[in-house]
């Protein structure tokens, strides 16, 4: 089954268990939101798709989590197979201090594509993907950091997606930038959407009511509630999922 599939997954750093028992299925092709407090344990779980929790001491986990059928923590899986298939971006914009076109061609590079026509194929393909074509085709070559903040993120987007994942995963990508920043991104992801399957924390309740297919309510490592967006917004079925949205 594609998509990503958790069952009874445990996630433990040391002694503390920070996701505790999740069982759920994000479909293939749709937005899913993580929502719940600071600490509830949503950028574990969001680092777990593509086993960056590894580099933390102490990192073990339990049950299953299942991507595109592939059993993510299986000892026989690799790991740069398995973050080609899984993108992340991050909260802040982290271009590389290189050029835009080296940004978006890093990947593919490291992945043994040489030939410079090709290369400049991708990075067409990506910028617009990433709705930045227009904006920087004549300065391929400046500097990704004299991009704004928005733009920045957007050549970020562009990079994940230059090796072709399936999976985009976004750790608040717009928590760093403005209003307008803000609604760019918003719209690309809706354009990726049914091309790549997204996978966002956020903590703005009305950007994962804007953007998001289902949501799940994530809140001291348990998943309370998932479930379609729009439903789980105005008929919650737990009294925590209720308190927490009328508090925020």
């Amino acid at each position: 089954m594609n998509g990503i599939v958790l069952d009874g997954f445990s996630l433990y750093y040391g002694q503390r268990r920070c996701l505790k028992d999740l069982t759920m299925t994000m479909a293939e092709g749709e937005i899913t939101a993580l929502i719940g407090p600071s600490g509830c344990g949503k950028s574990s779980c969001l680092r777990s798709f593509n086993r960056m929790n590894d580099r933390i001491p102490g990192c073990r986990t339990e049950g299953k989590l299942l991507i595109n059928g592939l059993d993510v923590n299986a000892p026989e899986t690799d790991v740069i197979t398995l973050r080609k298939q899984v993108g992340m971006v991050f909260q802040r914009p982290n271009p590389f201090f290189m050029s835009v076109l080296d940004n978006v061609t890093y990947g593919p590079k490291i992945h043994g594509i040489r030939k410079k026509a090709e290369l400049l194929s991708i990075a067409e393909k990506t910028l617009r993907d990433a709705g930045l074509w227009e904006e920087v085709k004549d300065w391929l070559k400046k500097p990704a950091s004299s991009l704004s903040g928005g733009q920045q993120q957007r050549l970020c987007i562009a990079r994940a997606l230059a090796v072709e994942p399936d999976i985009l995963l976004l750790d608040e990508p717009t928590a760093a930038l403005d209003p307008i920043a803000t609604v760019r991104i918003e719209e690309l992801l809706l354009q990726l959407k049914g091309r790549y399957t997204l996978v966002l924390v956020t903590h703005d309740l009305r950007q994962a009511l804007r953007v998001s297919d289902k949501t799940a309510f994530l809140l001291d490592g348990r998943l309370v509630e998932y479930g379609v967006t729009k439903q789980l917004f105005q008929h919650p079925r737990k009294e925590e999922t209720k308190q927490y949205l009328n508090e925020r």
